[in-house]
């Protein structure tokens, strides 16, 4: 990346203060252009979900795992349910996504309650041994089939049994076709009669667009978090049995002696059970930290103290840095020893994507932005204008203290919960346009790849390469907002 004249500042900057400028371009087609992360893990996309107690589990990583990028699972879960999830994970389907399932007798109240959980909405009627896997579908039922019907009535008095099937080797554009043909939105996939998954119109189209996120077993991928204090060894250990394909080793202050203590035992662990695992460690914001947790063990570095949407790190303590300034400065000493770093937080736009790995982030992790999703873990709730939204939270904040501290005495937890470093609650809307994390994936995908082709790159190497990158004042950034209604 260069800046434009060569004009290096002398201020450091966010992300709002710069812009891309285009350059003579060979590539015509955005579908040209590859987005496989440049960290190590190559990913397909170069998107991480925040290891966030209100926003990365199951369903949020085996949805993003599926499209490519991956999911890290938060350090407050215990390691038990973290190990649950991880292998519910690995025995998803790589293409078809997790069906909602309910038995004959559910009533429509509590099959409808389960829609949320998933942005297919549609709900099947199955009959046979759920435990085990082997059952069959014998209906359909979507929000449609239930209007004007009795919450208590039971699923098989309104659901469709002429539903669209398909077989698990059908490609997307026959699933497509057959969907289009029948006029219906959503095909249950079938393999010897038992029900392996679901599809929609919409997913068909992104199965033929995105690659999944596979580990060497061809198991969608998924990562987990691990904090620096307790039993950082133990807690190791168990999430390599549990078969993690990354540990990310997390704290707000990376650059610490705790943490490169950590990072010691983390290691160790590693070398002798998965050597091939990725260790992630952070968050820092300087070359001096990248060069210290390299040297304590990490292969990539998180970056970012205080660009989040629910850290209040910055006002409360004046600690922290802009973001696009400490993911240049870190990506580079981190490339130079041979390295890579992960941009984490500030992120509201696909333009913020695209800059951060112009400026050599080999991915970029996401949090807040899609809280307000489907696939998020929090409930969700309807304010009294009807709009849909979700409870976020900083993992610094007193209600995160909270959940970590629970094995402490009363007296410490409380004590420990008058010291936070984030917001405890905040309201993340869905977008009604993009629900889904799948439809803000579409989003972002749609503006990294014609970030790339404006620059003239095909890959995100060429992309960290090539990129010439200006500085803009506050009315320049408003300048290329969009107005949704006239002025």
């Amino acid at each position: 990346m260069r800046f434009l004249k060569g004009n290096v500042p002398h201020h450091d900057l966010t992300y709002n203060d710069v812009f891309m400028v285009p350059s003579r371009s060979g590539v015509s087609s955005r579908l040209d252009v590859d987005l496989t992360s440049t960290d190590g893990l190559a990913t397909p996309l170069p998107l991480v979900v925040a290891n966030m107690t209100a926003i990365s589990g199951r369903r949020m990583a085996e949805t993003v795992a599926r499209r490519g990028g991956i999911a890290i699972i938060p350090q407050d879960i215990p390691t038990g349910i973290v190990a649950e999830s991880i292998e519910k994970v690995k025995r998803a389907h790589t293409v078809f996504d997790t069906p909602i399932m309910v038995r004959p007798d559910t009533t429509l109240g509590e099959a409808m309650s389960l829609l949320p959980k998933r942005a297919h909405g549609m709900v099947v009627v199955v009959e046979g041994d759920r435990k085990s896997g082997h059952v069959s579908p014998v209906g359909i039922v979507t929000p449609a089939d239930v209007i004007d019907e009795d919450r208590f009535a039971q699923v098989h008095e309104v659901m469709i049994r002429d539903f669209a099937q398909v077989a698990t080797d059908a490609s997307p554009r026959e699933i497509f076709d057959l969907l289009t043909a029948q006029h219906q939105e959503c095909a249950v996939a079938v393999e010897d009669g038992r029900l392996v998954g679901v599809m929609t119109r919409k997913g068909a189209l992104r199965s033929a667009l995105y690659n999944p996120a596979t580990d060497a077993s061809g198991a969608l991928r998924v990562g987990a978090a691990v904090g620096i204090n307790g039993d950082v060894a133990g807690r190791t250990e168990r999430l390599l049995e549990g078969r993690t394909d990354v540990l990310v080793v997390d704290t707000a202050h990376g650059h610490q002696e705790k943490m490169i203590e950590a990072l010691g035992h983390v290691r160790r662990v590693r070398d002798a059970m998965a050597p091939d695992v990725r260790i992630v460690a952070g968050n820092v914001v300087t070359a001096e930290g990248v060069n210290d947790l390299i040297e304590a063990g990490a292969d990539v570095l998180k970056v970012g103290v205080g660009p989040g949407a629910m850290c209040t790190t910055r006002m409360q303590t004046a600690v922290g840095r802009p973001q696009f300034s400490a993911v240049l400065e870190c990506a580079e000493a981190a490339t130079a020893a041979g390295k890579s770093v992960w941009a984490d937080g500030g992120v509201r736009h696909p333009r913020d994507v695209a800059l951060a790995l112009a400026a050599g982030a080999g991915s970029v992790m996401i949090g807040s932005w899609f809280a307000g999703t489907h696939e998020s873990t929090g409930a969700l709730y309807t304010d009294p204008q009807g709009r849909m939204y979700k409870e976020s939270f900083g993992m610094a904040s007193a209600r995160a203290v909270r959940m970590r501290t629970r094995d402490q005495s009363g007296f410490d937890r409380a004590r420990a919960g008058l010291f936070e470093e984030g917001i405890s609650s905040s309201k993340m809307f869905l977008d009604p346009e993009r629900p889904g994390v799948e439809d803000l994936i579409d989003f972002i995908v749609s503006g990294v790849r014609s970030s790339c082709t404006y620059a003239g790159a095909r890959t995100l190497s060429e992309f960290a390469e090539l990129a010439t990158v200006g500085i803009q004042s506050p009315s320049g950034y408003e300048e290329g907002r969009p107005l949704h209604a006239s002025w």
